[in-house]
């Protein structure tokens, strides 16, 4: 009986646990879209961030080649107004809108994620019913005009810029987290954190926050096409990170607005980087959503 026992509890004890790689390969077989927004995405971050090496030349260099220049084998991009390398300023673009959207997002959901957990925390308190008043009058406005509001007071610079767009995108995270921590705090381990004479901080930070991770890397995925957009539009219309560093926003609104009938590369080319990257960032939301909520799953 030991012997047999022993023999039908052996594949069970040895079955192999699933890696994280096994589990990246099959979320990429059943969202094989997401999959290749994310190879797009990790392509141009990876670009971006090696500037000094990816890009051929020095972005603020003039006279690099010709001025107003087609593409070329020399040029990819072809060059601007002052000669010069649209396809460096571009790579070097990138440096400064994926950070101004990525710490944006950051900061703003970030703060959107405590407002939420602390609403939820206190419901029907004065603490939860100011939060929702302010979360109802902020939704109500639309984001860029805020964000153009708060740099148009503070200045154009990098640090207004995302505390900006950082500042609009507080709402909806306060909306989406408020209702997942209120789900968590039906469970009965919050009553007994409670009973054992856990505080509220420690309650908020150490168990309702960690549960409401999947949802929180939801919203992340989905607004940082909203900040790229947000910030590719103060840029253009001038109240972004000042010239001479280029942005992606930056280089439409100055020679591509100006050169729009004449030298068409000049808009075509930042405004397709903006395009594909805002449709990656969309795209790989939905597939992050698809897979972290357990209602899709389904």
């Amino acid at each position: 009986m030991a012997q047999e026992q022993a023999i039908t509890l052996g594949p069970l004890a040895s079955a192999p646990h699933d890696t994280w790689p096994v589990r990246l390969r099959r979320t990429a077989a059943h969202k094989p879209v997401g999959a290749v927004a994310a190879v797009l995405l990790l392509f141009v971050a990876v670009v971006s961030v090696l500037a000094p090496i990816t890009a051929p030349y020095d972005p603020l260099e003039l006279a690099v080649g010709p001025t107003v220049s087609a593409p070329s084998m020399q040029h990819w991009f072809g060059t601007d107004e002052l000669g010069r390398d649209l396809l460096s300023r571009i790579i070097w673009g990138g440096q400064i809108s994926i950070t101004v959207s990525l710490v944006s997002v950051f900061i703003g959901k970030g703060i959107g994620a405590l407002l939420g957990i602390m609403s939820a925390f206190y419901q029907g308190t004065m603490i939860d019913k100011a939060i929702q008043w302010l979360t109802d009058v902020l939704l109500a406005l639309p984001v860029l005009v805020m964000a153009m509001a708060v740099v148009a007071v503070l200045g154009a610079s990098m640090i207004n810029v995302i505390g900006a767009i950082s500042f609009t995108l507080i709402p909806s995270g306060v909306r989406v987290i408020r209702s997942q921590a209120l789900s968590v705090m039906r469970n009965q381990y919050i009553d007994g954190a409670r009973a054992v004479g856990a505080g509220d901080w420690r309650l908020m930070l150490l168990h309702v926050m960690p549960n409401c991770f999947a949802p929180f890397i939801i919203i992340i995925s989905g607004s940082l096409g909203t900040a790229i957009l947000a910030e590719s539009s103060l840029s253009f219309l001038g109240l972004g990170v000042p010239p001479p560093f280029p942005t992606w926003g930056g280089m439409l609104s100055g020679g591509g607005r100006t050169y729009m009938t004449t030298a068409i590369w000049m808009a075509f080319a930042p405004g397709l980087v903006i395009t594909f990257v805002i449709l990656g960032f969309n795209v790989l939301g939905d597939a992050l959503r698809d897979t972290l909520d357990p209602r899709l799953r389904q």
